[in-house]
C-alpha cells in the first residue's frame, strides 16, 4: 500500500466499493461478478429479477434518495462492501468516506436500445429523441468525471461493457487488481453470460 493509500485508509477507513454507470450499462452484471468473487454486497432485494435483468438488479432502494437525504450515515455500513449507485447520484455521495468506483461504460446506441425495450415492456413511451439523449448523456458524463477527478477520496476504474463480454477473464483481473480485496478472478469471470448481450451496436 502506497503512502497516499495509507493516509486515506487512516482518514476514511475501508473504502466503499461503488459500481456505477448509466442505466443499462452492465452494473448488475458487475455486482454479480463481485459477489461471485467473494465480496459482500449491500442490497435490499426489493427489486426482483425480471425479463430485463433475469439475474437480478442488486440494488438498494434508499440509494435513489441520496439527493434528498441529509443524513447519509447509513452508507458507513457499506464500507468494505459493494453498492450500486447510478452515475447521476455519484456527486451525492458523502465526502467523509473513501470510495473505489468501478464505472461501467457502454456505447450510447446500446444503452438507448436496451432502455427502449425496457420502457416498451412497461408501456412507458419516451418523449426524448435518441440524439437528445446522447447529448444529455455526454454532458452528464463529463460533469461526473470532473467530480471524480477533483475528489481526493474517490478512485475510479473505467470498464467497458463490451470488453467484459468479449474477454471476461482480463476484465475481471483488472477489477480485482483495482479493488485489491483478494477476489476470486475465475469465479468473477464465470458469471459473465454473453447470451445476455442482447442489444449490440453494429
Amino acid at each position: 500500500m502506497g503512502l497516499s493509500n495509507m493516509l486515506q485508509a487512516l482518514r476514511y477507513g475501508r473504502p466503499v466499493v461503488v459500481v456505477s454507470g448509466l442505466p443499462r450499462s452492465g452494473t448488475s452484471m458487475t455486482m454479480r461478478m463481485l459477489e461471485a468473487g467473494g465480496m459482500q454486497l449491500m442490497t435490499d432485494s426489493k427489486r426482483v429479477a425480471d425479463e430485463d435483468n433475469p439475474k437480478g438488479y442488486f440494488e438498494v432502494e434508499r440509494v435513489m434518495d441520496l439527493a434528498a437525504e441529509q443524513d447519509k450515515q447509513w452508507l458507513r455500513d457499506a464500507r468494505g462492501k459493494a453498492i450500486k449507485v447510478i452515475s447521476y447520484l455519484l456527486p451525492q455521495l458523502p465526502g467523509d468516506l473513501r470510495y473505489r468506483v468501478v464505472f461501467m461504460n457502454r456505447e450510447f446506441s446500446e444503452v438507448l436500445a436496451s432502455q427502449a425495450k425496457m420502457l416498451a415492456r412497461r408501456d412507458e413511451p419516451s418523449e426524448t429523441t435518441d440524439d437528445q439523449m446522447i447529448k444529455l448523456y455526454k454532458e452528464h458524463l463529463e460533469r461526473v468525471r470532473i467530480t471524480i477527478r477533483l475528489a481526493p477520496h474517490i478512485s475510479c476504474l473505467d470498464v467497458g461493457y463490451r470488453a467484459v463480454l468479449e474477454d471476461p477473464q482480463t476484465q475481471a483481473q483488472r477489477i480485482a487488481d483495482f479493488l485489491d480485496a483478494g477476489l476470486d478472478v475465475d469465479a468473477m469471470a464465470a458469471q459473465v453470460d454473453p447470451s445476455l448481450y442482447r442489444n449490440r451496436s453494429k
